[in-house]
């Protein structure tokens, strides 16, 4: 990828509108830029904005790096970091991680304490938790495939002890499976209101974004497909912006490696092409308005003309 060159011109003609409602979701002077790169396969991106600084995993280099708004540098933040997937930041602010090493989901405390939250479900160990994403109650949920835990390039090769599953973990410690009905479950996400989750099935062909709603006590129900990538694409890491779209990481191939992104009912609206597949994204920057891009080797970053949910 090192021929790669940002559009010399407004507006970049690799952010493509595929429905007239992309206009108003991006701007006409904004292009893509590329962060950072020499990664070996990037995901997990999240913003911590008290920091101006941007979090992701290099997953088979076994670190999790940093990138600072400010100058732009890029530094180890972990390693090793157990081989960390995706990550997020719980309501106070901490950071929590899927980790494909240990099997688990931990939490790195403000004083740099690792913090397990799951590592077994009735004492079976996890496979590889994949995603991960917090409620405004508190509530961690999280997809828990066995990717990591296949081979010897992002974590150990083991045999799973437990099927595929999505998991919601309470504020008290409690651990619930939510769905486990989905093959290869991967990126999640929830509406603005929490009243949706998102979730990227990923071992069905054609791979395919499922839609849940989610009760007052924090059950899942109404399963449907909101989105099939028939395109031959893939869709991976997803985020929801205020207005309810729905980002989606994508590959793979010439013509489809970028991001796509939906509207609530699941209408294509456009698109931005890479020149690598995109695993992961998410929303940062001073207004929550930078689109930060976690693609094969490289961190791209594109500002837009929406804001990501909260």
């Amino acid at each position: 990828m090192s021929g790669w060159q940002p559009s010399a011109r407004y507006p970049d003609p690799a952010v493509q509108a595929l429905d007239p409602a992309f206009a108003r979701l991006v701007l006409f002077n904004a292009s893509i830029e590329r962060l950072a790169t020499g990664c070996r396969w990037n995901e997990g991106p999240v913003w911590f904005g008290d920091m101006r600084a941007l979090f992701w995993s290099d997953i088979p280099n076994d670190r999790i790096l940093r990138w600072d708004e400010e100058g732009g540098a890029v530094s180890v933040f972990r390693r090793p970091s157990g081989f960390a997937n995706g990550n997020t930041r719980d309501r106070m602010g901490r950071l929590v991680s899927c980790e494909h090493g240990g099997r688990r989901v931990t939490r790195t405390e403000h004083d740099g304490r690792i913090i397990v939250l799951a590592d077994r479900f009735e004492g079976r160990r996890l496979n590889s938790p994949n995603d991960v994403v917090v409620r405004s109650d508190g509530s961690v949920w999280f997809t828990d495939p066995p990717f990591g835990i296949q081979g010897h390039y992002e974590g150990d090769k083991a045999e799973p002890e437990i099927a595929d599953q999505v998991y919601r973990l309470d504020p008290d410690g409690g651990l619930s499976v939510v769905a486990d009905d989905v093959s290869g479950p991967n990126g999640l996400c929830f509406s603005p209101d929490e009243a949706i989750l998102y979730l990227v099935e990923s071992r069905t062909r054609p791979r395919r974004i499922l839609a849940y709603d989610v009760s007052a006590d924090g059950r899942l129900g109404n399963k449907r497909v909101l989105v099939s990538c028939d395109d031959g694409g893939a869709a991976d890491g997803i985020r929801c912006d205020a207005e309810g779209n729905i980002w989606a990481g994508w590959g793979t191939g010439e013509g489809l490696d970028g991001v796509v992104v939906f509207a609530p009912d699941g209408r294509r609206l456009g698109r931005i092409a890479l020149p690598e597949r995109c695993a992961n994204l998410c929303f940062g920057g001073r207004s929550r308005n930078r689109l930060f891009m976690a693609a094969s080797t490289s961190l791209y970053s594109l500002f837009v003309a929406v804001q990501g949910a909260v």
